[in-house]
Order: C-alpha cells, then structure tokens, then sequence
C-alpha cells in the first residue's frame, strides 16, 4: 500500500477542527491541541484510520462489492459524484432520502420509475401525450433525476458506505447502523465515532480536505 504522508494532508487542510466548544466527545484522543480557540486533529492518529479504511475498501473491490458514496454539503459533491463515476459506484449528492436503505424497496420502485421515464424519453413514447402532460412528466423526471439519478443501475443494498460528515447525514448513519452496513466515514470534531467502522477524523467542510481523502479512498478502490 501506497504511504501515506501528513505532510501532504496538512498542505491539504485536513487537519484543521472546529472550536473547542463543538468537539466531540468521542474524538478527543485524536486532538493535537488548540490554537486560537480552534482544535488541531492529530494526523499521527488521522494516518492510521484511513489506512484501516483504505485496506476495507480494497478488500470490497477485490471481492466486487458496491460501496455507496454519501456527499451532501456543497464543499463535497463535485468530488463524491466524480470518484463515484470513476469507480461505477452509486452516489448521493442530494438530499439523503428517508428509507434509502431502511425501506429500499419503495426506493427500487423509484428507481425503477426513473429508468422507465428516461427509456420512454429517448424512445419519443412520450410525444403521445399532451402538452400539459409532457410538462408534468417532464417536471417529475427532472425531481427523479435530482434525487435518484447516481442510484441508477442499483439494484440491492449497497455493501458499505463513505459518508461525508457523519454529523450532517446522521439518518444515513442511522440507516447504515439499522442495516448492519458497515461505514467509512470522514467527519470533522463535531461528529461522533461512536459505533462507526472506520472512522476518519479529518476537516470535512473544505474541498481540498474531502478532494485528498477522497483521492486516496479512489486509489484504494481501484487498486
């Protein structure tokens, strides 16, 4: 496996926290120190955890599993929908949608109301429709798309999940932990570790932080 430096994760960011008044309790171990109110995580400690991760997912890739990418805030969904496409791995970028693997076959049914619509499109099936009616269907293809679009092509529940700020998707968390589905998270001092697979303690709400960790997860993947 590929070393992996600090140094090209402080250059990166990663290891800036927020202020003290918000630390977890969970994640004080891996708090260097604070500076002006505002904590420093340990990347000595940060290094081990993404190596943990990294060994995870190339087992999953070797073995041909679906790992589902989770990126919500705006700081990550560039980087989660393009490692994602990279990897031909599903991906939320939106919303995360209640019952997405809770009560997944509600979800398969959207899924599957996607396809069709989008196959009927290219098809010109729905030129046979009326105006109004190709509005609607128009409308409610462009709400699919937005929400279910990186789902596409899924067809069970996905093996394990890389969240982006495990305190901002908690109910995927939540989810994840409910459906026995072990997790990667990547989640700042805030979050809470607790009952999490493989944890990384990283700064989660700056691109140049998710882009590097993101980076060496996709070279994990595809090795």
């Amino acid at each position: 496996m590929k070393t992996i430096d600090p140094k090209v994760l402080m250059e990166a960011g990663v290891h800036y926290g927020y202020s003290r008044t918000r630390r977890h309790p969970t994640v004080t171990k891996f708090i260097y120190g604070t500076k002006d109110k505002v904590d420093i995580i340990d990347l000595e400690k940060t290094v081990p955890q993404m190596e943990a991760a990294v060994n995870f997912l190339k087992g999953l890739a070797a073995s041909g599993k679906t790992v589902l990418f989770v990126g919500v805030k705006p700081e990550s969904r560039g980087a989660v929908q393009e490692v994602a496409a990279l990897l031909k791995q599903p991906y939320v970028t939106e919303r995360w949608i209640g019952g997405m693997l809770t009560n997944f076959t509600e979800i398969k049914r959207r899924i599957n109301k996607l396809e069709d619509m989008r196959e009927k499109t290219a098809s010109g099936e729905l030129a046979k429709f009326t105006k109004k009616e190709q509005l609607l269907m128009s409308r409610e293809i462009e709400r699919l798309n937005k929400y279910f679009s990186g789902l596409v092509g899924v067809t069970k529940l996905p093996d394990a999940l890389v969240i982006i700020d495990s305190k901002k998707e908690h109910i995927a968390v939540a989810e994840a932990r409910k459906s026995n589905i072990p997790m990667i998270t990547i989640g700042n001092t805030d979050c809470s570790i607790r009952a999490i697979e493989y944890p990384i303690i990283a700064n989660d709400s700056s691109a140049s932080s998710i882009n590097a960790i993101l980076g060496i997860l996709k070279d994990a993947f595809q090795q």
